[in-house]
């Protein structure tokens, strides 16, 4: 596939439906992981502070263990998301602006400041996560004190919120990007006597819907 083909692989209307299923899809993320963390840590405090080891605390500290392990790995799939998306976007602006001649500035610069801009916090929210739940473990297997776990879980959730928020906005303003340099693209393609970007990817899609269809 050369990079012209390529660069029709997100056309106006397909793109407009990827932007809107990203930021709802993170923005749900971010809300469900940051009441999750919020239980969590009211769920082990109230597990902790049952002082007589009945079946009731018992029960309530599963629930804090398995709430933690979900929420962990949802931060994790979460902020992976975010990797992978800015990735898979980047790549795409890079191959749009190689195809048709765009200069570097401002959409594919811009492209690289956000990721780098936004990969740190990602990581660092990731392996505080981490770190979180293995000192659970430790202070469930009695060789950790509990101090370093609860310390650690509201540092999970403050870095967190504050990873949530700068996400969301650099994927908004990522978002503009790709809606800029659709744009642009489809003043290209009109100036050179081309259909548009769009147009471009329905008569491709065309052909193989009619293979499809049997008989």
């Amino acid at each position: 596939m050369n990079r012209a083909a390529l660069a029709r692989g997100i056309g106006s209307g397909s793109s407009s439906l990827l932007v809107s299923v990203m930021v709802h899809t993170y923005r749900l993320l971010a809300n469900l992981l940051t009441v999750a963390m919020l239980a969590t840590i009211g769920i082990g405090f109230w597990s902790f502070f049952l002082t007589e080891i009945t079946e009731f605390k018992k029960n309530i500290f599963l629930v804090h263990f398995f709430l933690g392990l979900v929420t962990a790995l949802g931060l994790l799939l979460a902020h992976c998301l975010v990797f992978t998306y800015f990735l898979g976007t980047g790549r795409w602006v890079k191959e749009v602006t190689i195809a048709y001649r765009l200069p570097d500035e401002p959409w594919h610069k811009e492209t690289r400041e956000l990721k780098r801009k936004t990969f740190p916090p990602a990581l660092y929210s990731m392996l505080i996560a981490i770190a979180a739940a293995a000192a659970g473990a430790g202070v469930q297997l009695q060789a950790w004190h509990w101090t370093a776990h609860a310390a650690l879980a509201f540092l999970t959730l403050f870095i967190n919120l504050w990873a949530f928020r700068l996400e969301m906005r650099n994927v908004t303003l990522n978002n503009a990007v790709i809606q800029s340099v659709l744009v642009e693209v489809d003043r290209i393609r009109e100036e050179q006597g081309l259909i548009s970007n769009e147009e471009a990817l329905r008569e491709e899609k065309a052909p193989i819907a009619s293979k499809a269809k049997p008989g």
